[in-house]
């Protein structure tokens, strides 16, 4: 399992997560945090997290923790994410190969 984030400012740092299943509880815990800080470290206040339709992000717990202001200045909840959109999330089809194929 691997968490990269990526804007028009750069990519984040990959964490990679070599243990287990990811579920909305191991979600929350281990890579929110990550996905905060590097939003805040790379944009500054003003920015907002979106994600795809995998179950641990759209999960209820996952959803209420997302739309809390402490945690995300600004975030599209799965209600107004399109589930299967290559033009709203290119690291599904693009960058994820290239990554795999550099870690071989």
């Amino acid at each position: 399992m691997v968490w990269l984030g990526v804007c028009s400012e750069g990519l984040t740092t990959p964490v990679v997560f070599e243990d287990g299943t990811m579920d909305a509880e191991r979600y929350i815990k281990e890579v929110l945090p990550v996905a905060r800080k590097c939003g805040n470290n790379m944009l500054g206040v003003h920015w907002t997290y979106q994600q795809d339709g995998a179950k641990p992000h759209t999960h209820h717990l996952t959803q209420e923790w997302c739309a809390n202001r402490d945690h995300f200045p600004d975030f599209i909840s799965k209600n107004r994410w399109p589930p299967n959109s290559p033009d709203l999330c290119p690291l599904d089809y693009s960058l994820w190969n290239a990554l795999a194929e550099s870690m071989d």
